[in-house]
This record gives structure tokens, sequence and C-alpha cells, in this order.
């Protein structure tokens, strides 16, 4: 029982310290998606050559966006134009980071791991893009591509909306309900490390060198685990002994490969682009941990407040205690308000029979593989961009899918679906 309480005692005192850099990115992020919507990125990516590769590789760094989020967003760009390597390069740099583990990662891994990591998925994004180009069959298209932009008020705000609230609900409601248990994961292991396993205890293994990056960047790749979520996981492991080069090899692998992604990509880039994709990231998290090994010593050197900087087990007094109090209470007001709104949708657009005398169709399929409201999100707009479909509702937690409107074709919105990234469940 003494172990147990130590464990939750440590996971609050690291949960207290990531807080406020949380805090602080959910607020960029809340700002990016009032500023800059999935519409403005898409029709920034056509084209082919370097230029949308480079767009594209930087458009996805600020992006809050999961290795489950990123696929039905980057199939949706592939479709509206988007080139394979553009699309690649996308795939590569937006799991890597995202303003809420860019703020996390400097503010318990330290400031040049905080700013290495992002310039590593920028550059990772932009060599898997390079490497498509070339070698990938650029000229392959997606079967039946073609333009969905969709304008129901399911891909945009309806008018007059107040870009505030957005901004909040999004920030501080959306972003915290999809990621936050995911990150209480991370934080009771990165507690349990922090008690069970002495601190160095396993530097003598996975302390340095290239077979040590190897090992951790095997580690991530079957690991589902989000950018923000992985970092106090890497901190527990750099508590352990890992050296910095090998946790980055570890954040690297773990958000940017998982089976779902492997396959998705296979599917809809082709077997080529994929394999490109899996060789990057397996390239990055070793090349770009050999040169984080290398760089370390040198700012220690120089600097060592700022390239020694892993916070595990520092209790920083009270105002740890209310950092992890704000951010507990706006992690279970997520929850509670994203509850109510999935019962309010089951209620009124869902479990609603059809109007007697309606002309209108009604579809009703069960969508397997959704993760998070960005892949409800994209299930909605891909089908509403859809000929035929007025109204389209789906709920996240039993995947069930319902789409109203007059002379739509069951196999195309199957199809769409398919295309993004889900199975429907026959």
């Amino acid at each position: 029982m003494n172990t147990i309480l130590t464990i939750i005692s440590e996971s609050w005192l690291i949960f207290g310290q990531m807080s406020p850099y949380l805090l602080f990115g959910f607020l960029v992020a809340g700002i990016l998606s009032v500023t800059i919507s999935p519409a403005w990125i898409e029709r920034n990516l056509g084209g082919k050559g370097f230029g949308p590769i480079l767009k594209a590789s930087i458009f996805g760094i600020p992006l809050p966006l999961c290795s489950c989020g990123v696929i039905p967003v980057a199939a949706s760009i592939r479709h509206q134009g988007s080139s394979k390597a553009a699309t690649t390069s996308f795939l590569l740099s937006t799991p890597q980071t995202g303003v809420d583990s860019i703020a996390i990662t400097y503010g318990m891994l330290g400031p040049v791991f905080g700013i290495f990591r992002p310039l590593a998925a920028l550059i990772s994004g932009i060599i898997g893009g390079v490497l498509v180009m070339f070698f990938g069959n650029e000229k392959g298209e997606v079967e039946g591509k073609e333009k969905t932009v969709c304008t129901d008020a399911c891909c945009v705000p309806p008018p007059g909306q107040n870009p505030f609230k957005r901004l909040l609900d999004y920030g501080f409601i959306r972003l915290p309900g999809d990621i936050g248990f995911a990150l209480a994961i991370g934080i009771l292991i990165a507690g349990l490390m922090t008690v069970v396993i002495p601190q160095g205890f396993l530097e003598a293994y996975i302390g340095g060198g290239v077979l040590s990056i190897i090992l951790m960047m095997l580690a991530g790749v079957p690991i589902y685990v989000c950018a923000t979520a992985s970092v106090p996981i890497a901190a527990g492991f750099m508590h352990m002994g890992a050296s910095a080069g090998a946790a980055l090899a570890f954040l690297i692998a773990g958000p940017a490969t998982n089976a779902a992604a492997f396959t998705t990509t296979w599917n809809f880039l082709g077997r080529r682009t994929a394999l490109l994709y899996m060789l990057t990231v397996a390239g990055s998290a070793v090349g770009f941990g050999l040169l984080l090994n290398w760089i370390i010593p040198l700012f220690e050197a120089v600097t060592p407040e700022i390239a020694d900087h892993v916070h595990l087990s520092d209790n920083g007094g009270w105002l740890i205690h209310f950092w992890a109090g704000l951010m507990l209470l706006v992690v279970i007001n997520s929850y509670i308000v994203k509850k109510y709104r999935n019962k309010r949708k089951r209620e009124e657009n869902i479990e609603v029979p059809p109007e007697t005398g309606s002309d209108l169709k009604r579809l009703e399929l069960t969508v397997t593989g959704l993760k998070c409201s960005h892949c409800v999100d994209s299930v909605e707009r891909g089908l509403a961009g859809s000929a035929g479909v007025k109204t389209v509702a789906v709920d996240l937690k039993n995947g069930r899918t319902i789409v109203t409107g007059d002379n739509f074709d069951r196999d195309h919105l199957i199809k769409v679906i398919e295309q993004l990234g889900y199975k429907v469940k026959k």
C-alpha cells in the first residue's frame, strides 16, 4: 500500500510539473484552431515539387494531432489534391510534435531537447517527402479522388460564432478530452519508473551508443502513444539511465508509428510510400538520436543549466499542487462537457427516427477505428462533402454513424470512410 501511495504521489508531482506547459500548449492549440482551418491547410498543399513538401512539414509541427488523428487529415488532404510526397511529409512531422508536446518537452526535458525535437520532426518530414518524390511513384493517384470541399455546419463554424469561445472549446475541452486518458497512463508509468527503478539503474544497458538508441526506437514502434503522453515516459527512461538521444528515438518512433498508421499509409499511398515512411522514421530516430547525444555535451560544457533539465520527483512547493489541481479541473470538465455533448448528439441526431412522409433517406453505418474527436470530425467532413448528403452524425463511443440525404450512394460513402483510414462493420 505504501508503494502504491508513493507512486500516486510521484505521479501527482510529475503532473504538476507538466501542467503549466500543457495549459500553455492547449491555449496555443486553441488559437491555431481558430486562425488556421483544415480547409486552408488542404488548399496550400497541392502541386508537386519541394515547396509543398516543405509547407506540409512546417504545417504539421504545431498541429496537436496524434498518430490516430493525423491519418484521416492526411487522407483528406491527399484527396484534395496534395501530392504523395507532401502527404508523407505531413504524416511524418505532425504526430511527432504539437504545441502542447513542444511546451511539455521544453518544461520536462530542457530547452535543448525542447528545441531539437520539433526541428528533428521538421527535417524528418522533409526527408521523407523528398524520398517519396523521387522514389515513391509520384505519378500514381488515389482512385476515385474528387474534390469534397465541405461547407456544412460540421466543417465550418456557424456565422457569428464567437472565435474566443471556439478557442476555449478546442483548447480546453476537446483537446484535453482527447489526450487525457493517454496522458494519465503516461504519467503513471513515469511515476512507477521513479519509485520502482533506482535512478541510473539501466544506464549500463541504455545509457549510450547506437545500440541503445535502436533498442529505444524498437520499443517505441509498437506502442500507440501520442506526442504529449510520450514525454513523461521518455523522462522516466532518462531517469533510469537512458541517454537523451535514446529518449529522442523513443519520442520519434512512438508517436509516428503504429500498426494502424502503417496499414493505412500502405492502403491510400501505396506499398512503396509506406516502406519509405517507415525507413524515414527509423533513420530519423537513429540519426537524430546520435546527433542529440553529440550536441548535449557541447551545451553542458558551456551552459549546463539548459542542457540537463529532466524533472522527475522535483517537489516545487505549493505551486506544483496549484497547477496540478487546475489541470485536473480542466480535464474533468472536458470529460463532463464531452459526455453531455455526445449524449445530446445521440438524442438529437442519431436516435431520431425518420419523419413521416419525408423524402430523405436515412443510412446507418458502424465505423470502427475511431479514437478521438479528430477522427469523428474527419468522418463527418468526408461524408458531408459527398453528393446527396444533408446531415451526418457520428457517435465516437460506438462508431454509430447516421447519414441523411437524398440520392446518395451507400457504396461511395463506405469508400470515403475507408479512404480516411477507418473500417465499416459489415
